[in-house]
């Protein structure tokens, strides 16, 4: 195993990659980047699209769909984002390829979303419903579209380990079985994932409002501090939707509500729909903490899995990004066993780690095996 340098407080430590216990078979992209699941994403480019884009999925094992309410009058910086957002899950490297799937009078085009694809070095097929003659047509076009695309597309195995991982965190809830058992455990799995030289990736920006004097002081250099200090006052001034979580935040220390990424340095912060760029370590992506939402932040900035930390066991997953339900609640994990993979009461952080190597590896998560998915993209502003 190659060495790391993992810099943190100022201070170098040489640490290995990933032990053999952590080691997973993944699929190689023509980027290098390791891939731990090989969708075939079928994404409308706008709401009217989305039961036709789902039953051309329904036809191909491979693929899956991700509807959405968004891509139709929508204004400014709402476009963008719903269009960035489209095309950062399309990249995540889980996905072997796209077939986009518009209507055809839509604000964001589909032709347009598969071109900058294209552009990306992502392997991709497009139509239109309106150009296809209807939505039978175009399923059956569709279907056959999808299929050849995945004939063309090579499944090359290859062997990761931690250094190579992106890992989304959401902790969806401050209470006390979280803060006191969910979130430490996963924060200590974020610790081992970045001191391997992996990413993680934490959503969730409206916990850090009550606190943010402590998390510019846990920027890890002043650029991070600057983008950092601006996310946070243009947050304080659009009213949240998570008012009553920012208050239960606001009754906990900065050190309780960071326990989910290890309270390390932040290295980088992301823009909601954007890839991450950061080598390592620790990463803000402004997402909410609704699931849902987060979960696609998370999956548009390059996460290979998502750990959902919720003591109310919302047992939903993400078409592209598995995931899997930690719990620190008892009853949560009596009443849900079935839905929750880590009871966080009874794991070690070695035990979860190879909970969560065993899903990198191609073992479904509960919500994977329970065909349990939600696609939802935040909104910046009112749509029309």
């Amino acid at each position: 195993m190659t060495p790391t340098t993992d810099v943190r407080d100022g201070a170098a430590a040489e640490v290995d990659a990933g032990d053999e216990t952590e080691r997973f078979v993944g699929f190689e992209r023509p980027d290098g980047r390791i891939g731990v699941r090989n969708r075939l994403l079928i994404l409308p480019s706008v709401i009217c699209s989305h039961i036709v884009a789902d039953r051309i999925a329904d036809e191909i094992p491979a693929a899956v769909s991700a509807p959405h309410d968004h891509g139709c009058a929508q204004l400014g910086a709402d476009n963008e984002q719903t269009e960035r957002t489209f095309l950062g899950v399309g990249t995540n490297p889980n996905v072997a390829g796209v077939v986009v799937v518009g209507l055809g009078c839509e604000e964001i085009q589909s032709g347009d979303v598969a071109a900058q694809f294209s552009e990306l070095g992502v392997p991709v097929r497009e139509l239109a419903i309106q150009s296809e003659g209807g939505s039978d047509r175009t399923i059956e076009r569709g279907v056959d579209e999808a299929s050849e695309l995945l004939e063309e597309l090579r499944e090359n195995e290859t062997t990761g380990t931690l250094a190579d991982v992106t890992v989304g965190i959401v902790s969806s809830d401050v209470q006390e079985s979280t803060v006191d058992y969910a979130d430490p455990l996963i924060g200590d799995f974020a610790r081992r994932v970045s001191e391997a030289g992996g990413r993680v990736l934490v959503a969730g920006t409206e916990r850090l409002l009550p606190h943010a004097d402590e998390a510019l002081a846990n920027a890890a250099t002043e650029s991070v501090e600057d983008r950092l200090a601006t996310l946070l006052e243009e947050r304080k001034r659009i009213p949240t939707r998570t008012t009553g979580l920012r208050q239960r935040a606001a009754r906990r220390s900065y050190d309780e509500i960071s326990r989910s990424w290890g309270g390390l340095p932040i290295r980088d912060v992301v823009e909601y729909g954007a890839s991450a760029t950061h080598d390592s370590g620790i990463a803000v992506v402004d997402a909410p903490s609704q699931f849902a939402e987060a979960a696609t932040g998370l999956a548009a900035a390059g996460a290979h899995v998502i750990v959902h930390a919720t003591a109310e066991g919302i047992p939903a997953g993400h078409p592209v990004v598995p995931v899997l339900k930690v719990t620190g609640d008892q009853t949560t994990y009596t009443a849900l066993e079935g839905d929750i993979d880590v009871d966080a009461t009874a794991a070690s952080t070695s035990a979860f780690a190879d909970a969560v190597t065993e899903v990198l590896g191609g073992e479904p998560s509960r919500a994977e095996r329970h065909g349990l998915t939600e696609f939802a993209i935040t909104r910046v502003g009112p749509s029309m």
